[in-house]
């Protein structure tokens, strides 16, 4: 690990103005689960760490108006555990649970979560060529071992899956994070927070370089209660996914009135499947329209000899959790 400072702003403000004013590669230190681990292989080689945990005010669970507001600095295990978010967005809940250990549920951050690399073994390892850690030195997954890369979203720069549930979750219930810079405060919907790797595959999200997530909206949705995460995975604790699928419904009878989909370990980033949730809109669900509204999330995908067992997989995942989803109508 290379040399590095530490400073422990109090405030927001006193923290972005460290992030406007420091030359380098400064970083936000929250829970530290990833960063600090990528620091190790350095692979991640920040000047200076702004340790924010002492930051008050951005901890809090609160409900404004009709919408949850979940603060940066709250923990993985706060949301999994809290007794009105387990009954009224079990998908949230339930994409927490599923996402990591316990110990790293009590140590992570959402607003670290949300921000966490997309990365694969190959940017973890600085003996391979990756265009996410060193731009325009080529990406060694594409013709190497890429069971778990991505499907969906991909270039010829980048084929990383996104690795976060949390942010699946999110996209499904049309959730938005508030940040700040030195400019002052924006919103910015989830689901246009992070970027599919183009030709810039180094760059994860939006955000400046200067401005941070202070909390996360939710907004109440009728959809909300019948909503489910599901994850499949090589083992049953702390691994990636190998596909999952965020779901919320809200049925008229066995009708569905409106949808929500999204799918996680296959895509670049969280991945709403628009089209998926249009199919299923006035129509009975049963495993056969569950099964279209499958197939047309999956369509356009790019496949390995690999990785290509993962569609059927995949689609099987949203089968079951719209099943699921249904069953909590």
């Amino acid at each position: 690990m290379h040399p590095f400072r530490h400073l422990t702003p109090t405030t927001s403000a006193e923290a972005i103005h460290l992030l406007a004013t420091t030359p380098g590669r400064p970083r936000l230190l929250a829970g530290g689960t990833t960063l600090l681990d990528l620091m190790k292989l350095n692979v991640e080689q920040p000047e200076l760490l702004i340790d924010i945990t002492r930051i008050s005010g951005l901890r809090e669970i609160s409900i404004d108006g009709d919408t949850l507001v979940l603060g940066a600095l709250v923990h993985m295990s706060d949301v999994a555990d809290h007794p009105v978010i387990k009954r009224d967005y079990p998908v949230l809940s339930e994409a927490l649970w599923r996402g990591a250990s316990q110990q790293i549920r009590n140590m992570a951050t959402l607003g670290g979560n949300l921000l966490q690399r997309t990365r694969c073994s190959y940017f973890r390892d600085t003996q391979f060529a990756c265009n996410k850690r060193a731009p325009g030195s080529g990406c060694a997954a594409i013709d190497g071992g890429n069971r778990g890369h991505a499907l969906l979203g991909t270039s010829s720069q980048c084929i990383a899956t996104y690795p976060g549930d949390w942010a699946v979750a999110l996209v499904a219930m049309d959730a938005s994070v508030d940040t700040l810079s030195p400019r002052g405060q924006r919103t910015i919907p989830v689901a246009e927070l992070h970027r599919q790797p183009g030709n810039s595959p180094h760059i994860d999200h939006v955000l400046a370089p200067d401005e941070m997530i202070i909390g996360t909206r939710v907004p109440a949705s009728p959809l909300g209660r019948a909503s489910t995460y599901l994850k499949i995975r090589d083992r049953e604790s702390y691994a990636f996914a190998l596909t999952s699928s965020a779901v919320a419904l809200s049925m008229d009878g066995n009708r569905v009135r409106d949808a929500r989909i999204a799918l996680g370990g296959v895509a670049t980033v969280p991945w709403r499947a628009r089209e998926a949730e249009r199919s299923l809109i006035g129509k009975a669900l049963d495993e056969t329209a569950a099964r279209l509204a499958g197939a047309l999330a999956f369509a356009g995908v790019q496949t390995s000899p690999q990785n290509a067992f993962r569609v059927p997989l995949g689609i099987n995942t949203l089968v079951r959790a719209l099943m699921i989803a249904k069953g909590r109508t």
